[in-house]
């Protein structure tokens, strides 16, 4: 039994010179705080104070969304526990999110966090990188499937997200892991942005490389080509079989 535990806590794939088992451990041994983030409304960004919700955590990249940044609305001074700071992880809470995690960047500036969401700080006996990539796996997504469920809105509470299991090897592996990921997710939100400018010209391009209204002239042409388009039915065009 002892032997299939520890096959268990080895990984498929490893980088070279690591060949230890992996420990279990729960999240609140190498995390501390699981405290409740910031009661109050969203307002117009002040320019200076970010305030993030769950709403503000893209799906699927896991990034801090800035196209329509708040502030909260306090007129007071902001506890600054309410701040985050590299080595936190946010954890959604409940509803249909409940799950959903964010790992915070300093370049993401001064940000508060909101109530609906939970706030854990990464110990310097691990990595919060490695952390974070943990909370995307299929093993925590069972464990939020698991636990969250409620007779009404499921949820899932600090002390619960204190309990959660996670395989951890060395914190010098951890580290190798958690760049590694790193630098895809840097990647793919590279070739994101690539693709999602591509889409807006594709838009524009269609819009102008197709007559408007009743004209029979585009706006933009290739070079060479003046003549007036044609009207002509799908039908004369196509055929059944």
């Amino acid at each position: 039994m002892a032997e299939q535990h520890e096959k268990a806590l080895v990984p498929q794939i490893r980088f070279t010179g690591f060949t230890d088992p992996w420990e279990q451990r729960k999240l609140g041994e190498v995390a501390s705080g699981f405290e409740y983030g910031l009661n109050a409304a969203a307002s117009d960004f002040d320019g200076e104070k970010k305030y993030l919700r769950i709403t503000d955590i893209d799906d699927q990249t896991r990034e801090f969304r800035t196209d329509d940044l708040s502030s909260p609305d306090i007129n007071n001074p902001i506890d600054d526990r309410y701040l985050l700071k590299e080595g936190d992880i946010l954890f959604a809470r409940t509803g249909a999110s409940v799950g959903k995690t964010y790992l915070y960047k300093a370049s993401d500036g001064k940000t508060y966090y909101a109530g609906f969401l939970i706030r854990a700080h990464v110990s310097d006996e691990a990595d919060a990188g490695f952390i974070f990539q943990s909370t995307l796996t299929e093993r925590y997504k069972q464990f939020v499937l698991l636990t969250s469920q409620r007779s009404g809105q499921p949820g899932i509470n600090a002390q619960e997200y204190s309990d959660l299991l996670l395989p951890l090897p060395s914190l010098m592996e951890q580290r190798r892991i958690g760049a590694f990921f790193d630098r895809l997710d840097s990647l793919i939100t590279l070739h994101q942005r690539k693709y999602d400018k591509l889409c807006v010209l594709k838009k524009s391009m269609l819009d102008k490389m197709f007559p408007k209204g009743g004209s029979l002239y585009p706006e933009i042409r290739f070079a060479g080509f003046t003549d007036p388009w044609e009207q002509r039915k799908l039908g004369e065009l196509a055929s059944k079989r």
